[in-house]
């Protein structure tokens, strides 16, 4: 599968998918748009072993959780990620069978090294 979840209101998720210039194969989801799928989160937890590790703490709306905020399980990461998208750390890029979520500096040269390797 090749896919990228983003959000095109973004600017950091501008700049990345600028950055690693994916190829014509992908698809690209603007996630404000089209919701992510049950399925498809589900298949990328199992890819990174967690919901919690697709969960973006940095959400406006994750500081107004508040307290309940320390007491989330697995299954409070998945809800909430498929209620409302700013849940979601962005962007997600899935190349084949490897996964890159987020937006560290780190993340983002791997996704690109495997992007130039796709077109080699």
């Amino acid at each position: 599968m090749r896919r990228i979840y983003t959000l095109k209101t973004c600017s950091t998720c501008v700049r990345i998918l600028k950055t690693i210039d994916p190829t014509s194969d992908f698809e690209i989801i603007n996630i404000k748009e089209q919701a992510i799928s049950a399925d498809d989160l589900d298949a990328i937890k199992s890819k990174v072993g967690s919901y919690e590790a697709i969960f973006s703490k940095k959400s406006q709306k994750y500081k107004l959780l508040g307290e309940r905020a320390k007491t989330l399980k697995e299954g409070d990461f998945r809800d909430l990620m498929l209620q409302e998208y700013t849940y979601l750390k962005r962007p997600f890029i899935l190349i084949d069978d490897e996964v890159f979520i987020g937006n560290s500096k780190e993340t983002v040269e791997q996704a690109k090294s495997k992007m130039e390797s796709i077109r080699s």
